[in-house]
């Protein structure tokens, strides 16, 4: 494999002033210039990222933690980071935690390991504290979906509450009185707080959720299947169903309609992410935006703000974003009073 040292023997010149042409280093002659350019053309050399990282000190690689690769709202948020690893030059490394506080660990060491100094970490398992520690560990760390008032700077979150609530007040304006849920069967956050919010919103306009009409499943497609399966076995009546996100979504739409209900003139469907997927089931799906990407893509950045030694710090930033309602065809108006 040829090195640093080859092109520099071959050039007549210094690894030095090899290594200055490859950064655009200052006083460097243009002979210079020409002479290492040919020999790194004639030689098909690329300079190791690794060795570039041990002389700048400066890391070349923006890593990023997500749950899995299946899902594709995390798929949107790994697209998010890599756009600004590719506008920055920098590689994308990318690694997975299966909601699981082990698995997470080792995801971010291995990014650690990989002299990694700027990452968007989505963590739901690691407590608090050890995400402090690691943020004074790792100057670039950026949690997403994840708020921890101590690195409020540090963290880009999404008001999940807001959005049970919004999605709440939409059924309610829609004149829905009899409401089931499907919720992640995942102790985490996000489902939680998007419940918390539904039903808060409910509540305020005199409405109770009957404790059997709420589902837990797997947040996928067949998760969302099972789930709606067990709703419809209880015998309980319902014309409006609030699911945790896209996926389970279309998966409940689908088991309906195999249960010869139609969506939305039966029964009302709202998911919650707007991926992309959600726009071309049958009926296209009514959800709530989660802008996934955009803020991925802002997490990447401020990483690499808080990576750069000379730039200040202002701990009093908060990056929370709310849901916004997408209307389209699987809910309706429930003329039944």
């Amino acid at each position: 494999m040829t090195t640093i040292k080859d092109v520099a023997r071959l050039s007549g010149v210094s690894v030095a002033s090899v290594s200055r042409v490859l950064n655009n280093g200052p006083k460097v002659s243009k002979k210079t210039i020409e002479k290492v350019s040919k020999v790194i053309k004639e030689l098909n050399y690329t300079p190791n990222a690794n060795a570039r990282a041990l002389v700048t000190q400066k890391s070349t690689t923006l890593g990023v933690v997500i749950p899995d690769l299946i899902d594709p709202f995390f798929a949107s948020l790994a697209n998010g980071v890599e756009k600004v690893a590719r506008k920055s030059n920098m590689q994308l490394l990318l690694s997975t935690g299966l909601v699981s506080a082990e698995s997470e660990m080792q995801a971010i060491n291995l990014l650690i390991e990989r002299r990694c100094d700027v990452m968007v970490v989505h963590s739901k398992k690691l407590p608090d504290q050890v995400l402090i520690e690691l943020s004074n560990k790792v100057a670039g760390l950026v949690l997403i979906d994840r708020y921890i008032e101590e690195i409020a700077h540090r963290c880009i979150w999404l008001d999940n509450i807001e959005g049970g609530k919004i999605a709440a007040r939409h059924l309610l304006a829609l004149n829905h009185k009899n409401f089931a849920c499907i919720a992640s069967k995942y102790q985490i956050d996000d489902p939680l707080l998007r419940l918390q919010g539904f039903q808060s919103e409910l509540k305020s306009a005199g409405v109770d959720i009957d404790p059997n009409l709420i589902e837990h499943g797997e947040p996928t497609l067949q998760g969302g299947e099972v789930a709606t399966q067990h709703l419809l076995a209880s015998g309980k009546r319902f014309s409006a169903l609030f699911v945790y996100n896209d996926a389970m979504a279309i998966g409940a739409i689908s088991t309906l309609e195999d249960n010869g209900f139609k969506v939305p003139s039966d029964i009302s469907v709202l998911g919650f992410d707007d991926v992309l997927l959600s726009r071309y089931s049958r009926p296209k799906l009514s959800t709530l935006n989660y802008p996934i990407e955009e803020m991925a893509m802002q997490a990447a950045n401020i990483g690499l703000e808080l990576s750069d030694k000379n730039t200040e710090l202002n701990k009093d930033k908060n990056y929370k974003h709310i849901p916004r309602l997408v209307k389209r065809e699987s809910t309706s108006y429930n003329p039944n009073k």
